[in-house]
């Protein structure tokens, strides 16, 4: 794995640094996981699923922006809608899905989560399709999510080149 960029969230914050700093640091670690395979690894299928290191990262941009962009600030028509309806495309990738290129728009999608969220507060409600949940679940939420997708990632790592971490 390359070098670790990762910080580490801050161990005394007021509860939006926390929690935007432990949403931080796992986006991160995403990035430190996938980072480094070849497209072809990346997108190698070692379980029955369509669960890839490619697709999980495809999967968790999207994720980013639905709950940023749709859920709290209402955006109901952006491109992310698409794997509403085709899940197969969320999570397949295809020989055109360089797995940087997934990394780059990653990185992008959570720049702009990070953008949507600096307009809320964490007890803002949501205006999009979620409207019973407030910032602050949202932003729960999309930690476990995260940190879920980690672990799958840390898995398919060890089985495509034996690389363990953090």
């Amino acid at each position: 794995m390359t070098t670790d960029p990762r910080t580490s969230p801050p161990p005394a914050a007021d509860e939006e640094g926390t929690l935007t700093g432990f949403l931080d640091h796992l986006r991160a670690t995403v990035v430190l996981k996938a980072r480094g395979l070849s497209d072809i690894d990346g997108a190698r299928h070692l379980v029955p699923s369509p669960t890839s290191v490619s697709g999980i990262v495809r999967h968790l941009a999207r994720v980013e922006r639905t709950w940023f962009h749709d859920d709290i600030d209402g955006d109901v028509d952006g491109p992310w809608a698409r794997s509403r309806r085709d899940r197969a495309w969320e999570f397949g990738v295809t020989a055109e899905d360089g797995l940087e290129d997934l990394l780059r728009d990653y990185e992008a999608a959570c720049a702009q989560s990070r953008e949507v969220l600096s307009r809320h507060g964490l007890d803002d409600q949501c205006r999009g399709t979620s409207k019973e949940h407030n910032v602050r679940w949202v932003v729960v939420h999309m930690i476990e999510e995260t940190a879920r997708h980690c672990g799958h990632l840390d898995i398919l790592r060890e089985l495509l080149d034996g690389t363990t971490g953090q």
